[in-house]
C-alpha cells in the first residue's frame, strides 16, 4: 500500500527521485500513465495487470469506453528505478502533467501520483472545503 506525501525535484535530464518508501512496493519496474486531474498515476505490474483486466471488459461498443481506453492505455509507459533511486519520465507525460521543478509524490493506496507542486497546491486548496461533503456523499463511506 503506498501513502504519504513527498517533494522532490525534476533534474536537468527529466528525472526525479521516487521516495524510497515506494521503491519496494513499486518493483524494479512499473508502469507510469496519464493520470486524471493532470497528474500521472503509477502502478506496480500486478496492480498494473488488475486494471489492465478490468479495462479489456468494457464494451468496444461503448464511446467513453475506447475514449478512456485510449488515454489510458496510450499514455503508459514501463519505467525503471535507476540505482539512485530515479525514474525518467517520457516526455509525453512530462508534458501532460505539466510538470516544472518542483514535483510532489503521493502514495494513494495501489498507486502513487506524480503532481507538478503547484497543480497539487491548487487542487488541494480549492477541494479542501468539499472533502467532507465528499465522504458524506459516497455511499458506504464511514471513517
Amino acid at each position: 500500500m503506498f501513502m504519504g506525501e513527498y517533494h522532490h525535484n525534476v533534474d536537468a535530464k527529466g528525472r526525479i527521485i521516487v521516495p524510497a518508501k515506494f521503491r519496494e512496493n513499486l518493483g524494479e519496474t512499473f508502469i507510469l500513465t496519464r493520470g486524471l486531474d493532470r497528474c500521472l498515476f503509477g502502478y506496480p505490474l500486478n496492480e498494473w495487470e488488475i486494471i489492465e483486466d478490468k479495462l479489456k471488459q468494457l464494451p468496444l461498443t461503448k464511446k467513453d469506453a475506447r475514449a478512456f481506453t485510449r488515454f489510458f492505455f496510450s499514455g503508459a509507459t514501463e519505467c525503471e528505478i535507476d540505482k539512485q533511486g530515479r525514474i525518467n519520465i517520457a516526455s509525453p507525460l512530462f508534458q501532460y502533467a505539466q510538470l516544472e521543478k518542483e514535483c510532489v509524490i503521493l502514495g494513494v493506496s495501489n498507486r502513487i501520483e506524480i503532481w507538478d507542486k503547484q497543480e497539487w497546491e491548487n487542487y488541494f486548496s480549492e477541494s479542501e472545503d468539499s472533502f467532507a461533503e465528499i465522504a458524506e456523499n459516497m455511499i458506504g463511506f464511514d471513517i
